[in-house]
């Protein structure tokens, strides 16, 4: 193993990266599958010691999530139902080892396309806090993961944060994943579901609610996960009870482009990602999504 950096700051950290490239660990759940080896190559910066790197806080504006916030702290904080399918994410990012110590900086960082946690981040309109020495910048998720384990951080940068609009926190949600097991299985497909339904002035009966806004992410099914903006537009205004009969499966598919391999072949992989999202969209109108 080479060297190895622990800094108890994030400037310290980010003086440290602006001198050499290295390697920025934290939960290491993806990091040390990755490398196939017993140790690390060096040199190494570890960001478990900084502080201010972890934990969710609450503000007008939002929420804001540390990059070293990990799964189970995100399963033990208390957020509005908007970040119903974040939790349920967080339950099906492996067992409870990994949401011990995986963090939400990671799981994006790692830029894989069947990250659990990416799909959910999308669909509550997260943006990504990245910084370096010479300063800060946020970028939308949807354009910080360019394709399958890239993404836009230049040397000398880290992420820092992931922030949550105050808005986007409204509504119920639903994260549903497929896989070969129940548990500990990477995504063959995965959706997150987010809809912000409204109601008569004196009812909150869900047969009685429209669709207001709607939020469609399929992950596992291209090189990035893809937020469904034409499925969705095409949704909003509709009884809630209606919006799984309503789903264009034909837009949906036309927006994925799944690969085949040993997991499932491209045309399963479609017809799930329908499936899938019709059954979250019935189980958010309160019905049994059959």
């Amino acid at each position: 193993m080479g060297e190895h950096f622990r800094p108890e700051t994030l400037n310290e950290a980010l003086d440290i990266l602006a001198r050499q490239p290295m390697t920025p660990a934290a939960g290491c759940t993806d990091l040390f599958p990755a490398t196939e080896a017993q140790t690390l190559p060096g040199p190494v910066l570890d960001l478990t010691g900084i502080a201010e790197l972890r934990g969710i806080t609450s503000t007008a504006q939002g929420w804001r999530i540390g990059a070293t916030t990990t799964w189970a702290d995100i399963l033990h904080a208390e957020l509005p139902p908007g970040f119903d399918m974040l939790r349920d994410a967080a339950h099906e990012v492996g067992s409870v080892q990994i949401q011990n110590a995986g963090t939400v900086g990671g799981n994006l960082c790692n830029a894989s396309p069947a990250a659990d946690g990416v799909p959910p981040l999308l669909a509550l309109e997260a943006q990504v806090e990245i910084a370096s020495a010479t300063g800060r910048r946020l970028v939308p998720l949807g354009a910080f993961i360019t394709g399958v384990r890239r993404t836009v951080l230049a040397p000398g940068e880290l992420v820092v944060a992931v922030h949550v609009p105050r808005a986007a926190g409204a509504g119920h949600s639903r994260f549903l994943k497929l896989g070969s097991r129940r548990y500990l299985v990477i995504s063959i497909v995965s959706v997150a579901v987010r809809v912000v339904a409204r109601y008569g002035r004196e009812s909150h009966d869900a047969r009685e609610g429209r669709a207001e806004s709607v939020a469609l992410v399929v992950g596992a099914c291209s090189p990035v996960p893809v937020r469904l903006r034409e499925a969705e537009a095409a949704l909003v205004g509709l009884p809630l009870a209606d919006l799984a009969g309503a789903l264009d499966a034909g837009a949906v598919r036309a927006a994925l482009s799944p690969i085949s391999d040993m997991r499932a072949d491209a045309a399963y992989r479609l017809d799930a990602a329908v499936m899938l999202l019709r059954r979250a969209l019935a189980e958010l109108a309160g019905e049994d999504g059959q």
